[in-house]
C-alpha cells in the first residue's frame, strides 16, 4: 500500500489517496488502514482505483479500517469501489471512533461482477461490518453477510432483489437530521433503488442499481452536497 497526497482542488482540505499497488486481493491478503484527525483538523481520504476482490483458491481477504475523529474536525471516507469476483471470499471490518461534535461522511459502494464484462458473482463469501462510536457510545452497528450460493441470496426480495451493486452512505454531523429532505429530495428520481433516514444525530442513505455506475452517478452528488466540497478527482478517473 502507498497513499499518495495531490494538491486540494480550490483551497479544498488535504486529500490522501491510497494506492493498493497489487492491483486486487485475493484468499490470505490482509490489510491495515488507519486514520487520525486531531482536533479540528478536516481531511479527504479515498482510493485511487476500485478495490478488487478476486477468486480465493483458499481462506479469505481480509480489510480492516479504524478511524478516529477529534473534537471539531472533519472526515470524507470516500473510497472507490470494490469489485467481488466469482467465488471471491472477503471479510472487511469498519470501525469509527467520534468525538462528541466530529464530522463524518462515509461511503462505501458494493458492486457484484462488472456487468458490463457479462459477470456475477454466483458463489463466496462476503462479510462488511460497521461500529461507529460517538464519545464511546455506540451509535450505529449494520453487518451484511452472504455466503455459499451468493447470486440467489441477491436476488431474495429481502436482499437486494436482483441489484448487483449496493452502497451505504453514513453521514455524522451536528446538522445530519436537518439535512434528512434535502437527501431525499436529491434522490427523487435517481436510477439506484434509494432511501434516507436520519438518527442517533447520523443520516444514512441505502441504494440498489443494476451496476456499479448507476450507482456512482447517484451517490457521488449526494456526498459532494454532504461535504461541501468537490469530489476527489479521481472518483472521475
Amino acid at each position: 500500500m502507498r497513499a499518495r497526497f495531490p494538491k486540494p482542488v480550490g483551497g479544498a482540505p488535504p486529500e490522501a489517496v491510497l494506492v493498493n499497488t497489487a492491483g486486487g486481493l485475493t484468499g490470505g491478503d490482509r490489510i491495515e488502514v488507519d486514520v487520525a484527525l486531531a482536533a479540528c483538523a478536516a481531511a479527504t481520504v479515498t482510493t485511487a482505483a476500485a478495490e478488487k476482490i478476486y477468486r480465493a483458491r483458499d481462506d479469505e481477504a481480509a480489510i480492516r479500517v479504524k478511524i478516529a475523529v477529534g473534537p471539531g474536525a472533519r472526515l470524507g471516507w470516500l473510497p472507490q469501489p470494490t469489485i467481488l469476483f466469482d467465488r471471491a471470499a472477503f471479510d472487511r471490518a469498519t470501525e469509527i471512533e467520534l468525538a462528541g461534535d466530529a464530522g463524518f461522511l462515509g461511503v462505501e459502494m458494493l458492486i457484484f461482477g462488472r456487468t458490463a464484462m457479462g459477470e456475477d458473482v454466483r458463489h463466496g463469501v462476503y462479510r462488511d461490518r460497521w461500529r461507529v462510536r460517538r464519545d464511546g457510545a455506540l451509535v450505529f452497528a449494520d453487518t451484511f453477510r452472504a455466503a455459499g450460493a451468493i447470486a440467489g441470496i441477491l436476488d431474495r426480495k429481502a436482499t437486494l432483489d436482483g441489484a448487483r451493486a449496493s452502497a451505504t452512505l453514513l453521514y455524522a454531523a451536528p446538522d445530519a437530521p436537518a439535512r434528512l429532505d434535502e437527501v431525499r429530495a436529491m434522490l427523487r428520481g435517481c436510477g439506484s433503488v434509494a432511501g434516507a433516514s436520519a438518527w442517533n444525530g447520523l443520516l444514512a442513505v441505502r441504494a440498489l442499481a443494476q451496476d456499479g455506475r448507476t450507482l456512482q452517478c447517484d451517490i457521488g452528488p449526494l456526498a459532494a452536497a454532504l461535504s461541501g466540497r468537490p469530489l476527489p478527482r479521481v472518483w472521475q478517473c
